[in-house]
């Protein structure tokens, strides 16, 4: 009876150590060839590698070529920002910043990293692209900034800044981030109204940008100078929106500025105001035009100049402009950023309503006499 007790134990513990070896080996076949027990899907996957290595060699690139801009008025410091060396020719810098720094200033100067100023002259400026470009004398030890392309830029790329954020005591900070977007058509004021008055088609960014920054560079991850900082339209209230005119819009009127190639804007020759406003203003002139129209969008035509484009196009007081060449305009900013991708000397369609009914017009463009 004992044998057959022991035999027993031997069988019991033979089959539990089998089955543990059976388990162990199931779970390592299905660890190595996981394949084999479930369905086989095929997906390719893009290799990423990630490093967090810094960008101080980049900055190095741009770093010495970025100036602070100093605007005044007689004698008194009436504006600042950033600024960067675009380009040496016969002796001379040419410095890029935006219009807006310099706008209603008489005379300028440039701080270099070293903290020498130098005087500079201010060679034309172009307030809807908000370039100006400034002139000095070429600095030893200091060189043009490399230039960038926007083409290949994808969302999440690297992108850094350099500037005066503030005041002078934080001059030539470097802020670090990303391209959160690119081609953001955002609404300006140029004119310094309370209302918006043009679009301009930016970069947008989530480097620390402040007021100083204006007309800085935003920067690449290799150093390449890709936009110009705009800080002017940045909206208040709202955090890590940094925005930045693209490099080759830049490069565009820099040129133009420089050899005094620039081109005049198309004028159509009339007076404008939004629906919107024109509603809010209990003008009983602006109530008579706009009671057929249902609409809080569009431009109401307010006065129309004798012989102009528009006058001969045949647009009368009180039209309600509603789109070019068919895209719809909501607004005064949206009209004239419409109507400056066009040049002096096209034809371009306005569709309007006159009286509650809708009409289309034919309207070649002059420019400004």
């Amino acid at each position: 009876m004992k044998q057959n007790a022991n035999n027993k134990t031997k069988i019991i513990v033979y089959t539990i150590f089998i089955l543990l070896l059976g388990v162990l080996l199931a779970y390592g076949i299905m660890y190595k060839f996981p394949a084999i027990f479930q369905e086989t899907i095929t997906r390719v996957e893009k290799d990423v590698t990630v490093t967090d290595e810094g960008i101080a060699d980049a900055v190095e690139k741009v770093y010495g070529s970025v100036v602070i801009v100093s605007t005044y008025k007689g004698n008194n410091l009436y504006a600042s920002g950033s600024g960067f060396v675009y380009k040496e020719e016969k002796g001379k810098f040419y410095i890029i910043t935006n219009h807006h720094v310099i706008a209603d200033g008489d005379n300028f100067k440039v701080t270099y990293t070293d903290g020498k100023e130098a005087e500079v002259r201010l060679l034309g400026g172009d307030k809807y692209a908000d370039i100006a470009i400034l002139q000095g004398d070429a600095k030893d030890g200091v060189e043009a900034v490399p230039i960038g392309k926007t083409a290949a830029l994808r969302v999440g790329d690297t992108t850094f800044t350099i500037g005066a954020p503030l005041d002078y005591a934080y001059s030539w900070t470097v802020t670090r981030g990303i391209i959160s977007g690119k081609e953001r058509l955002v609404e300006v004021a140029i004119n310094n109204g309370n209302e918006n008055d043009y679009i301009m088609n930016v970069l947008q960014t989530d480097a620390a940008v402040n007021s100083g920054n204006s007309g800085g560079p935003l920067c690449n991850s290799n150093g390449e100078v890709i936009g110009v900082i705009s800080a002017k339209i940045s909206s208040t209230g709202v955090e890590g929106m940094g925005f930045a005119i693209p490099i080759e819009t830049v490069v565009e009127k820099a040129e133009q500025i420089i050899y005094g190639e620039i081109t005049d804007y198309p004028y159509l020759g009339v007076g404008y105001a939004n629906v919107e406003t024109a509603r809010t203003q209990w003008n009983w002139d602006y109530f008579k035009y706009l009671q057929k129209y249902d609409k809080n969008t569009g431009v109401l035509i307010t006065s129309v100049d004798s012989d102009s484009a528009a006058s001969k196009a045949g647009l009368k007081v009180g039209d309600i402009i509603t789109h070019i060449n068919g895209t719809e305009i909501n607004n005064v900013a949206y009209f004239r950023y419409e109507l400056y991708k066009n040049k002096v000397g096209d034809t371009i369609k306005i569709t309007f309503v006159r009286d509650g009914s809708t009409k289309n017009t034919n309207v070649k463009l002059t420019a400004k006499s």
